[in-house]
């Protein structure tokens, strides 16, 4: 696209696309000499955010049921935006984001809440997600902002999607430090998070197979989040701080791509804590408050 921001060093070359709802086009790692994509690349025409290789979730990640947001005892009706009747993947994919900071190896986005009408949240805030290149890392920053006159929950993440196969590789194996996941009903938790089931359990690495994921998982064991190795070709090392402490992992069938979410809270996670259900992730933001999270994927090539 024509307005694609582009930063590299020797060992990444991301693009983003400010335009396009703040998202990341392409996300590329030097393999053998040649840039190879590690990140699902955006296609020529895309119809819309979705189809990117990634896309910022703010001020809240997933869904929120029926759209209906809970808190402190009142009830906020969001735009349902899915077919099955949820609000998802927050706001901030809406709209076209500013481009405030542009270098060969970093670049600052911005989303300006007042600036826009039809916003899909009752506060307004900004948002200002950093993508940073420093040798053989490609750190992303998530940073939101209350510019409301009173409190509000929120959360944030991003929707990255990774290739399954580099450079002609075998299928991707996957390792995850998490050890325990939500039961989800409808794609959403009712309840504390408790056992993975066996198709989501990736606590050894093993191949991401062909069963059909789209799991909440929680209690991380570290700052290592996850592994993806393409065998002969590249691996990386998913590190993220600790307040997000979920990961959506999805895994779609017969596609050549999955997902691996690093965001702060559960799915549904503000009917979640409203319902006072422990380690939903959701956190509270004051005004002229700044809340902010980075994730770090670190290549390794074989």
């Amino acid at each position: 696209m024509a307005d694609t921001v582009i930063i590299e060093n020797d060992h990444w070359r991301v693009g983003l696309l400010p335009s396009l709802g703040g998202s990341v086009g392409f996300g590329q790692a030097r393999v053998a000499g040649a840039w190879e994509d590690v990140l699902r690349p955006t296609p020529e025409d895309p119809d819309g955010p979705g189809a990117t290789a990634s896309y910022p979730l703010v001020p809240w990640s997933n869904r929120i049921r029926g759209g209906l947001l809970r808190f402190a005892g009142r009830e906020y009706q969001l735009r349902v935006n899915f077919p099955d009747g949820t609000a998802i993947h927050g706001t901030g994919w809406d709209f076209p984001w500013t481009v405030v900071e542009h270098t060969d190896t970093r670049a600052v986005l911005e989303l300006v809440s007042r600036d826009f009408y039809g916003v899909n949240w009752p506060w307004t805030f900004t948002a200002r997600f950093t993508y940073e290149l420093d040798g053989t890392a490609f750190r992303w920053t998530y940073a939101l902002t209350n510019t409301d006159h009173e409190t509000f929950p929120a959360g944030y993440g991003h929707h990255p999607y990774f290739v399954r196969s580099v450079a002609g590789s075998a299928d991707a194996l996957l390792q995850v430090e998490a050890d325990k996941a939500y039961a989800l009903v409808d794609a959403m938790a009712a309840s504390e998070a408790a056992e993975i089931r066996p198709a989501a359990d990736f606590r050894s690495a093993r191949p991401l197979g062909e069963a059909f994921v789209d799991d909440c998982l929680t209690g991380r064991r570290g700052e290592r989040l996850a592994t993806i190795d393409w065998p002969g070709a590249l691996a990386v090392d998913v590190t993220a701080d600790a307040n997000l402490s979920h990961t959506v992992l999805y895994i779609p069938e017969g596609q050549p791509y999955f997902a691996l979410e690093p965001v702060s809270h559960a799915n549904d996670g503000f009917n979640l804590a409203e319902d006072h259900v422990s380690g939903a992730g959701m956190f509270l933001v004051q005004p002229g408050e700044t809340r902010s999270a980075s994730f770090t994927l670190t290549a390794r090539t074989a």
